[in-house]
């Protein structure tokens, strides 16, 4: 892929809602953001493949890209395009819409890979969903994040967050409130790191399996992005929220 090829640029929308996302991580979290994306990658094409630990993730990862240089296009849910105002501002944005569960999922592959293709810096949860592993560790990913990066040749870049579970519970709207509340006092560090490359040229040649594969070494390039970001919680996190459920279907078998 010719990585000098930027056609899209970021509307004034976004721009000002990622100032927004700083005012509004500084107000409730002290926001710690590390790493960072090289010069030449900074208007894409581009990859950035995140953990998912909690519904306030959004707008850390708005902030902590606008400290970085990058504003992404981020792929979400397809229920936030439906709710009002919130809808027309994403759209407006460039964001992209995910309809999971349905056969349309497959339409969000494709407007992603013609948003690379227009030098987009796409941002992607390879999980698929808020990780409901016990330790919040990351999950066994979905090969959607592969298959966009080996079908387009864009770089990916690991991204790993922590801390953002302190902020909003998991079944946030409910608990909303308090779980605000508590941040204001406590205001809770947010880390967040961007990692180097992925390395996944070696299957970008229609190797048997090469998206399982290549899903596997980014999650286990975010995995090893976020681990020294939580040094003193290896195994559970200390913050306890009982309202996120438990599913170890999709563990993801870390490396030692």
């Amino acid at each position: 892929m010719d990585t000098t090829h930027t056609t899209w640029r970021p509307p004034l929308i976004w721009r000002t809602a990622q100032l927004l996302a700083r005012a509004v991580v500084g107000t409730v979290a002290r926001l710690e953001v590390t790493g960072q994306v090289p010069a030449h990658l900074r208007r894409g094409p581009l990859v950035l493949a995140v953990n998912h630990i909690s519904p306030f993730d959004p707008i850390v990862l708005a902030a902590a890209c606008r400290g970085v240089g990058v504003a992404p296009r981020f792929m979400a849910t397809g229920g936030l395009f439906r709710a009002p105002l919130v809808g027309t501002a994403m759209r407006r944005a460039g964001h992209i819409r995910v309809e999971r569960g349905t056969d349309a999922v497959h339409r969000a592959l494709d407007d992603a890979a013609a948003a690379v293709a227009d030098g987009s810096v796409i941002l992607v949860y390879p999980e698929g969903r808020i990780g409901l592993d016990p330790g919040l560790w990351p999950e066994r990913g979905k090969t959607g994040t592969a298959r966009l990066a080996l079908a387009c040749g864009a770089p990916v870049i690991p991204v790993a967050q922590w801390g953002s579970h302190e902020v909003l519970p998991y079944r946030a709207p409910k608990g909303l409130l308090g779980g605000i509340a508590r941040s204001l006092l406590r205001r809770p560090v947010v880390r967040v790191h961007f990692g180097d490359p992925v390395d996944l040229t070696d299957l970008r040649h229609g190797t048997p399996g090469a998206a399982r594969h290549a899903t596997d070494r980014i999650i286990e390039a975010i995995t090893d992005t976020l681990a020294p970001l939580r040094p003193d919680e290896p195994d559970r996190p200390r913050h306890v929220d009982p309202g996120r459920p438990v599913d170890t279907s999709r563990s993801h078998r870390r490396r030692a």
